[in-house]
């Protein structure tokens, strides 16, 4: 049961992009065509689940026997500045078109807050591995699920008659908004 609790929590009530507020960048450059966000939040998943598990194991086995916890956002820093090349390397390969779709944004990645963020949370939060990778997991499918919907927002909004002084940034900043006041529904369903 408490893993269903950590699940709910982390894709709808701490939603870690309309909640947190962490990973606006890509949210809000990748969130214009569907394809697209849906290929960002496959690669934000696979880095923020995979470095969530080194980075535990990291603080766990020997940050935290050696004293060096003041070490912890550096070395968080590098492995997921690692995976990151890595899933741009296997990106460029298995799919090209998804690789030049994502264009900047996928080396943005590493300095996307979102995945750091969950990484620092698990230690903070006192989760085994186990409880760390559902969080991390959730939090990314979370992630995810505001990238599509405000993809379909935006790509609808496109064929509305928009006044020129709301087009593009502005309407979308304002569209985040009430999205995440949606998601504020969700509070109070679980801690």
């Amino acid at each position: 049961m408490e893993y269903i609790l950590i699940v709910i929590a982390a894709i709808f009530v701490n939603n870690v992009v309309l909640s947190k507020f962490l990973g606006i960048c890509p949210f809000l450059g990748v969130s214009s065509k569907i394809n697209t966000s849906i290929g960002m939040a496959g690669a934000v998943t696979f880095v923020m689940v995979i470095a969530t598990m080194v980075t535990f194991l990291l603080q766990r086995y020997i940050l935290d026997p050696l004293g060096a916890g003041f070490m912890q956002t550096i070395v968080f820093i590098l492995v997921i500045a690692s995976l990151v090349q890595m899933v741009e390397i296997i990106l460029k390969k298995i799919s090209p078109a998804l690789y030049q779709a994502l264009g900047i944004f996928l080396p943005l990645i590493t300095t996307n807050c979102a995945v750091l963020g969950i990484a620092i949370l698990v230690i903070k939060n006192n989760y085994n591995l186990l409880e760390g990778v559902v969080y991390a997991a959730a939090s990314a499918i979370g992630f995810g699920f505001a990238l599509v919907i405000m993809a379909g927002i935006r790509e609808q909004l496109e064929l509305a008659n928009i006044p020129k002084g709301m087009k593009g940034v502005p309407i979308a900043l304002l569209t985040a908004g009430i999205l995440a006041l949606a998601f504020m529904g969700f509070a109070g369903i679980v801690k």
